[in-house]
């Protein structure tokens, strides 16, 4: 991102309601314009409340999910948060000063948004709050079922129109980005026009994990997000000629851990059956597991960490109440895998799902775990 006269002014230790902005100063000779302190700007520095803007050489884009842990990201490394929890001052302060940009969380049900009025109603009531807090985007995360040329199928590209529409409008520079599945083929239902939504937006976010969540074949445990699936959604969504700079690849800092049913062997747990959206097993047998429970567990597990080499995925099994339970899960392995593929590809970038599952304490080896879990997302 281009250093601006917001960048230039906090390097030089000056605060922009006395910098001369180079369009307003007039010919040397001419007295100083001062800048105005924006209203209602929470940040001490006035210029960190105008919203970022400009494209990243590579895009790391996590999502917040609330509390404190943002004061301990990686913040050299990241260039976009969503935020997903409870709006936050201090986070919008600390970002913009480091060039990253905050963007809202955009959810609504997708029967709401059928009705024109209503559609803009919504993006208007979005820009306002966007503005208010100085944000830099929306984040739209809908990820409902939706039939192939429905009313709800044409509304959810309007939608992502309208709103990228208004937003580039209103807030100059603001960034509109799209939630979707690891794969266009209709994932959970999810039938949309990838394409045009794709078009409409700045980039789309492509959620590569929960990938079991339509298990068609044998009801066992598997990893959630397989490298070669991780990978074949990726090239699904390019043979739809989208441009693989309109497409950043998500990975997840969680895992999922599955109780057996029975344990034929190690990579072999077979799951309760729990149909998902007309699939008879899904991993809604397990429960998600945070990658910082996940380091505490590994190494008192019955296992330890196994690797299984064609999901290229890590994986444990422990035993509790007579009922033995396999967690498969990403490391910083299996992440630098996946990131590679930003690279052969030219994606426009990397993020995570979310960065608040990694442990932030001052625990030595935890520091290390989540130091190496950040440095994953850079390929090699």
């Amino acid at each position: 991102m281009g250093r601006g006269p917001r960048a230039w002014a906090r390097s030089s230790g000056l605060s922009l309601p006395l910098l001369c902005l180079w369009a307003a100063c007039g010919s040397a000779t001419s007295p100083p314009v001062l800048v105005s302190p924006v209203p209602g700007c929470p940040c001490r520095d006035p210029g960190l409340c105008r919203p970022l803007s400009g494209q990243n050489q590579l895009e790391v884009f996590a999502f917040d999910v609330g509390g404190q842990d943002w004061k301990h990201y990686d913040w050299s490394k990241l260039t976009t948060i969503a935020t997903f929890g409870a709006y936050d001052p201090q986070l919008l302060c600390h970002a913009h000063a480091n060039e990253v940009r905050v963007v809202l969380k955009g959810a609504v049900p997708i029967r709401d948004i059928i009705d024109q009025i209503n559609r803009t109603a919504w993006v208007l009531s979005k820009v306002r709050l966007a503005k208010s807090q100085f944000m830099d985007g929306i984040n739209l995360d809908l990820e409902e079922a939706v039939a192939y040329q429905s009313a709800e199928y044409f509304a959810l590209t309007q939608l992502v129109k309208e709103t990228t529409e208004i937003f580039h409008r209103e807030i100059p520079g603001s960034q509109v980005t799209f939630d979707v599945a690891w794969s266009p083929d209709c994932i959970d239902g999810r039938c949309y026009d990838y394409v045009e939504i794709a078009n409409s937006c700045d980039f789309l976010f492509v959620m590569s994990y929960d990938m079991q969540s339509q298990i068609w074949d044998d009801c066992v445990a598997k990893a959630n997000a397989p490298y070669y699936q991780t990978l074949s959604g990726v090239q699904a969504y390019m043979k739809l000629d989208i441009d693989p700079s309109k497409l950043v690849l998500g990975v997840p800092w969680y895992g999922y851990d599955y109780p057996c049913t029975h344990l034929f062997e190690a990579g072999r747990c077979a799951l309760k059956s729990v149909p998902f959206r007309g699939a008879p097993c899904s991993d809604v047998a397990g429960t998600q597991i945070p990658y910082k429970k996940i380091m505490q567990q590994v190494n008192k597990s019955i296992t330890g960490r196994f690797w299984d080499d064609y999901q290229k995925a890590p994986y444990y099994i422990y035993m509790v109440n007579k009922t033995y339970h396999e967690v498969w899960y990403d490391d910083p392995q299996s992440i630098s895998l996946k990131a590679l593929i930003v690279k052969k590809f030219n994606l426009r970038g990397v993020g995570m799902w979310n960065a608040n599952l990694l442990d932030y304490s001052k625990n030595a080896t935890a520091e290390k775990q989540t130091e190496e879990m950040w440095t994953a997302l850079y390929p090699l």
